[in-house]
């Protein structure tokens, strides 16, 4: 057999593609149920809607120290026939379904904030893996599709579990409820997602066989050395960015707290959190920069390493991804409340009218899902004629365009359009990133990589969380539909940098 040979991966059927990519229904099963249902949990337990930002940060929080740990574990783990990610899939599902049984029955405000940490959390232990996983079995001449099979499950996944609590209130499951408690229908539709979730995701690790670590180094994708840690940053170039950013961020820190407490309008809270977090990562830098200089190597000191490796695609296609999901959250977090105010004119939770509304968004949810998963078998076809980055380029002006016109369509059936192009976008931000990246990412490092990759999905969500809140209460003067049009805004900007991108 010649190298040439040893280092080709083989394609795989269609069949084995759609098997390796069910899991995915599940977990976007429950993001569905997530992002159309708990800011709606949060509105019903008695948050204000200029607070709700607050309640969603623990969650990305979490994922931003998750992700690149479990993207770590998963490149050095070996478990025999389980495999090198597939154990983190079953554990992510296992406690996303437990905390699916246990949400919807929450009482307090408090305890629904902790469930959708436990929540998020679990899912990015299930989702973090599988986009390495797409890049350990394809090569790059299947990725665009393996990734675009992953987005038409996403969509399906989303569809059914955004109109769930719409389709059991039709069969007569109660939609409404006294105030403070959670409606029948959405208590319900979280049982079912639990069910879902974790019989999706066994399906895949059933069905699909990972590559041994004697079959990928016949690959070329892994080698005798790549299991030693080789620490490339300098002790001495730790301590100088870990003084930098813990100074800038306590400094931060200081002044606002000293702010705060000498007025009588103190700026929100969620400023604190950005500010901690700059402390934060300049005070992993000093960790990172003391191991460093006694020689120490372990996995938190070769991640921080990793961190300042970045290959160049990743760069770019890192600010794509802030400014879309930028967009996203400002969708997710705001669609009720702002078709609630904009279309239906009202603002209280226990009303039929803002309940009909919550109900509706999770149809609309469902059609840009549904849309999105359509346009999953366009993707590879736009890509092969015009490229991934124009592609990609085309998709995010649609989606852009999608949520400006929330502002401007005051019939809530025509914002079925809005969808459309939301859809495209949507498809096109699951697959065409990671389609892009894989190949310019090294084998032994994918997991990893695709962690931090995910602190551009994870830092626009804290952002959003911090500065949205602020922006409605202060610029908006509560009219949610603007926060909207600040995302289409932030997507359209995401399109264009794009072009800074080269396919290869």
């Amino acid at each position: 057999m010649s190298t040439l040979q040893l280092q080709t991966k083989p394609r795989l059927t269609l069949l084995q593609i759609i098997n390796m990519s069910v899991g995915f229904f599940g977990i976007q099963f429950a993001f569905g149920l997530q992002n159309a249902n708990v800011s709606r949990i949060f509105q019903t337990l008695g948050a204000e809607i200029e607070s709700i930002p607050i309640l969603w940060i623990a969650a990305p929080l979490t994922g931003l120290i998750i992700q690149p740990i479990i993207g770590h574990m998963s490149d050095k783990t070996w478990l025999g026939r389980l495999g090198r990610r597939r154990p983190y899939f079953m554990t992510g599902a296992i406690f996303a379904s437990l905390a699916l049984f246990v949400f919807p029955g929450v009482k307090v405000l408090w305890m629904a904030a902790v469930m959708l940490w436990v929540l998020d959390a679990s899912i990015n232990i299930s989702m973090e893996p599988f986009r390495a996983f797409v890049g350990d079995m394809l090569p790059d001449s299947q990725r665009t599709t393996g990734f675009a099979a992953q987005s038409f499950f996403i969509g399906i996944g989303a569809v059914i579990s955004s109109v769930l609590p719409y389709i059991l209130t039709y069969f007569g499951v109660a939609n409404e409820a006294p105030k403070g408690v959670i409606p029948d229908s959405v208590q319900l539709s979280f049982i079912i997602g639990a069910v879902v979730y974790i019989l999706a995701i066994t399906y895949t690790v059933v069905t699909t066989r990972e590559y041994s670590p004697a079959e990928m180094k016949e690959f070329g994708e892994i080698h005798e050395d790549d299991t030693i840690i080789n620490i490339k940053t300098p002790a001495s170039s730790f301590f100088s960015k870990g003084i930098i950013w813990t100074a800038i961020g306590g400094l931060l820190l200081v002044a606002l707290y000293l702010y705060n407490s000498n007025t009588e309008k103190p700026l929100e809270k969620e400023l604190y959190v950005l500010t901690g977090g700059i402390t934060i990562y300049g005070l992993l830098q000093l960790l990172a920069g003391v191991m460093g200089k006694r020689n120490l190597k372990n996995g938190f000191i070769e991640v921080m390493d990793d961190l300042n490796f970045l290959p160049e695609t990743m760069k770019k296609l890192a600010v794509v991804q802030f400014f879309s999901w930028f967009a996203l959250f400002a969708m997710w977090i705001y669609t009720t409340a702002a078709l609630a105010q904009h279309i239906a004119g009202t603002t209280d939770t226990t009303s039929k009218a803002y309940n009909d509304m919550g109900n509706w968004v999770g149809i609309l949810f469902a059609f840009y899902n549904g849309f999105a998963a359509l346009f999953a078998f366009l993707l590879p076809v736009l890509a092969k004629k015009y490229s991934r980055p124009v592609t990609h380029l085309i998709a995010l002006i649609a989606g852009g365009i999608g949520l400006i016109s929330f502002y401007f369509f005051k019939n809530e059936y025509l914002l079925i359009i809005s969808m459309a192009g939301v859809g495209l976008a949507w498809s096109s931000i699951l697959a065409m990133p990671y389609s892009m990246l894989t190949q310019a990412l090294p084998a032994n490092k994918m997991g990893v990589y695709m962690g931090i990759f995910n602190f551009f999905i994870v830092i626009p969500q804290i952002l959003a969380a911090t500065l949205l809140g602020i922006f409605t209460k202060h610029l908006f003067n509560g009219n949610a539909i603007f926060t909207i049009v600040v995302g289409g805004c932030s997507m359209i900007l995401a399109a264009f940098l794009t072009l800074r991108i080269k396919d290869k």
